[in-house]
């Protein structure tokens, strides 16, 4: 059902047509790493430095080790380190200087809960991404310093070997997320296999799940038992024109023997090797004559009927065969980690095992070197037990770690150990901090930042829900309900959907789950006529709500919302219709489908990003038209926002307005005057504001609010960063 195109003094919009997107367009965020080189050596008109950020990570979260790392690349360039793993710095040499701002106390959390009030940021920062909760010393993890040996045995442990009594003194078993879901005793191996139910969680092929049509089952579906034996599994993959497939695979038996380890070819082409990773080049692929269903075909064969699979991240290996197999341990998941983050293979075999693996002098990954780690970590866990992995404080020896891995070849360790600071004063340049950490003051430029009293994920969340949530009515009484619903689907996807009767004529209460959904639906439907009567669309007024329409238009004036556009009513061929009609968008970066975390399927929205703001908006105008027939408008969510929140506890409340009794007014107003968040937010924005204003053309710019952690809790941080005066303009510019 389509509303009439009568309102109450208005008409609804018309779609306006617009152009087109590169021809060889592979999609997804992944696939954009095959042009960065492509894109590095194009001579723009007048070099720039600049960045690009399509990050690989999906909920965009970056390790203070990557930070590190990007200091360096930017400081130094790649004759002197190697590349940033997670974003791409274009003409290095560029840079006149490296500026980065750390707001001590202050968390995504805050960002997000006083955005009004960080208007230059969010304005002039258009590369944003999660930051973990903060270590003990965040100062040291980012730019590299030595730091001093605070855990108890913690070389000891460094070396795979079990910590001493002495140092357990400071750990609370009881909170560590082992213990949490294991318990202290040992017990035996079926009792870590991932449940249907976490395999669901964790997107593993299962059988009869509409992803999973055309997958292979192994045939294992003997009775697993404690002593049924185990595989490790490890494949690589390359990149080609229809996303990830295999090309290789390593099965290790219990003993350590490699019983498989095949090349294979992929069906499709291969846009990037990803040598980096893999290991695999052109001169290795092109002999090899093993396909897809060849491997499939060993496997079956080699794999008895109780078999155990062992990996880590085993999911993706399985999607990578296209195969479902009943019985797993995923090491990633096996060695809880606090948050749902997940331990990297490297960290754990040296943290546990003591050993080497993936080393920078070596061309990729090995596959079997991996798949055997693996088992070996299964075999340590089960021996051992959650105690005694529990008493290592993995979280405690990963944040140590990540600030001291050497990154670059064996030529290179020295420097690589040398901290941001060294490097900056070999060149000249000036790294500047705003904090409040008392090891700041040796550094020249260090100033002070007020701290921020913590606050809570679940008010951020509430805030969200009650603004992606809309009232609409009156309706008549005899109304066709189920055109309704209908109606207001075709918006963007729904959490619940409730009749209110309690008033004079019903009412609808429409809850969805992205804020995009419930703005659209309010301007497309305020004081329309619906079902015969004229209905009003709005959102339920709280104090949370109060100030919504100032946030949804300065949301949609964000740097990274700009060139986004949301579309509803998209299907399963969306993608391949849009790569057929590429000629149509020019400037289109990136095509990200949300997926139903259950089910694996695809979900009826989707988010395009483009290079410009006119680009995106000529593609909204087209894909808004008679001839696509979709609902959108522009972006009003960031990316790693969307992912943090979808990562959050569903939260609700009974609306209400919270009024401040009489007495405490003054109170109140004085604490608003003086170290309320939100002025300590709107200082430092303006500071930072008219700091950026003085800087030189070239400047890499960082904005760090590092998170909090506390016995309450932990706060993820956030991080933008740009290049003062970038310009979309240093790429070709092929939009009409």
């Amino acid at each position: 059902m389509e509303p009439e195109r009568q309102r109450s003094g208005r008409t609804l919009k018309k779609g306006r047509k617009r152009s087109r997107i590169p021809s060889k367009l592979v999609g997804a965020a992944e696939a954009m790493r095959s042009r960065w080189d492509l894109e590095e050596n194009q001579q723009p008109v007048a070099k720039k430095a600049r960045l690009s950020t399509i990050l690989f990570t999906e909920n965009c979260e970056i390790t203070h080790g990557q930070l590190c790392e990007l200091l360096k690349y930017a400081v130094l360039g790649k004759s002197s380190f190697p590349k940033p793993s997670w974003c791409q710095l274009f003409h290095q040499n560029h840079l006149n200087n490296v500026v980065v701002f750390i707001l001590q106390g202050l968390s995504q959390l805050h960002f997000y809960k006083f955005y009004l009030e960080f208007g230059f940021l969010r304005k002039a920062f258009k590369h944003k991404f999660c930051l973990p909760p903060p270590s003990s010393d965040f100062l040291a993890d980012i730019i590299g310093l030595q730091k001093k040996q605070i855990i108890g045995n913690l070389p000891k442990a460094m070396e795979g070997a079990l910590p001493s009594a002495s140092s357990k003194v400071s750990i609370n078993l009881q909170k560590d997320p082992i213990i949490q879901k294991y318990g202290s005793k040992k017990v035996g191996l079926t009792s870590y296999l991932l449940t249907k139910e976490e395999m669901e969680t964790y997107h593993f092929p299962l059988q009869g799940f509409p992803d999973c049509e055309n997958f292979v089952p192994t045939k294992c579906n003997g009775s697993v038992t404690d002593n049924s034996p185990l595989f490790g599994l490890d494949c690589e993959m390359c990149l080609t024109s229809k996303g990830r497939e295999l090309t290789r695979i390593s099965l290790v038996a219990e003993g350590g023997d490699c019983v498989m380890d095949e090349l294979v070819k992929p069906d499709n082409k291969i846009v990037d090797y990803l040598t980096s990773f893999s290991g695999i080049t052109k001169k290795i692929l092109n002999p090899v004559t093993t396909k897809l269903k060849d491997v499939q075909r060993q496997l079956k064969m080699l794999l008895p009927p109780d078999a155990v699979l062992v990996g880590h991240s085993l999911d993706l290996d399985l999607r990578a065969l296209k195969m479902i197999h009943p019985y797993v341990i995923d090491t990633s998941l096996l060695y809880v980690r606090e948050q749902g983050r997940r331990f990297k293979l490297k960290f754990l075999a040296k943290a546990i095992l003591g050993k080497d693996i993936q080393c920078p002098d070596r061309l990729g990954h090995d596959a079997t070197e991996d798949a055997r780690t693996t088992l070996e970590l299964a075999r340590y866990f089960l021996k051992y037990g959650p105690k005694k992995i529990a008493e290592l404080n993995l979280e405690a020896l990963s944040s140590h770690q990540e600030s001291q891995e050497p990154k670059n070849k064996a030529e290179l360790v020295q420097q690589l150990n040398t901290s941001v600071l060294e490097c900056l004063d070999s060149v000249g340049q000036k790294l500047l901090f705003l904090t409040r950490e008392a090891d700041a003051s040796a550094l020249s430029s260090s100033q002070n930042c007020q701290t921020i009293k913590c606050l809570s994920n679940k008010e951020i969340k509430i805030k969200w829900t009650e603004m992606s949530t809309v009232y609409a009515g009156p309706f008549n009484k005899n109304c066709n309900l189920r055109a309704l619903k209908r109606l207001f689907k075709s918006f963007g996807p729904v959490r619940s959907m409730t009749f209110v009767l309690e008033t004079h004529q019903p009412h609808l209460c429409i809850q969805y789950e992205v804020l995009e959904a419930a703005q659209l639906a309010i301007e497309s439907l305020d004081d329309i006529l619906v079902e015969g009567s004229c209905i009003k669309v709005q959102r339920p007024v709280t104090e949370l709500t109060l100030d919504c329409d100032t946030l949804v238009n300065e949301l949609e004036q964000d740097s990274e919302n700009r060139g986004t556009i949301y579309l509803s009513g998209v299907s399963e061929t969306f993608k391949e219709h849009l790569l057929q009609q590429s000629s149509l968008f020019l400037g289109l970066k990136a095509v990200i489908l949300p997926k139903d975390l259950k089910s694996g399927k695809q979900k009826r929205y989707c988010f395009l990003r483009f290079k410009t703001f006119s680009s995106a908006q000529r593609a909204l105008s087209i894909l808004t038209g008679k001839d696509w027939k979709l609902k959108g408008r522009h972006a009003l969510t960031p990316r790693h926002l969307h992912a943090w929140l979808r990562g959050l506890p569903h939260e609700s409340r009974l609306p209400g307005v919270r009024v401040i009794p009489p007495p405490l007014e003054q109170e109140a107003l004085q604490m608003l005057k003086v170290d309320h968040p939100k002025i300590a937010a709107w200082h430092w924005g303006r500071k930072i504001g008219k700091l950026y204003h003085n800087l030189c053309s070239g400047t890499l710019c960082l904005i760090l609010l590092p998170g909090t952690k506390s016995t309450h809790g932990s706060l993820s941080g956030l991080g933008l960063m740009g290049i003062k005066d970038e310009e979309e303009s240093t790429t070709p510019n092929t939009c009409l």
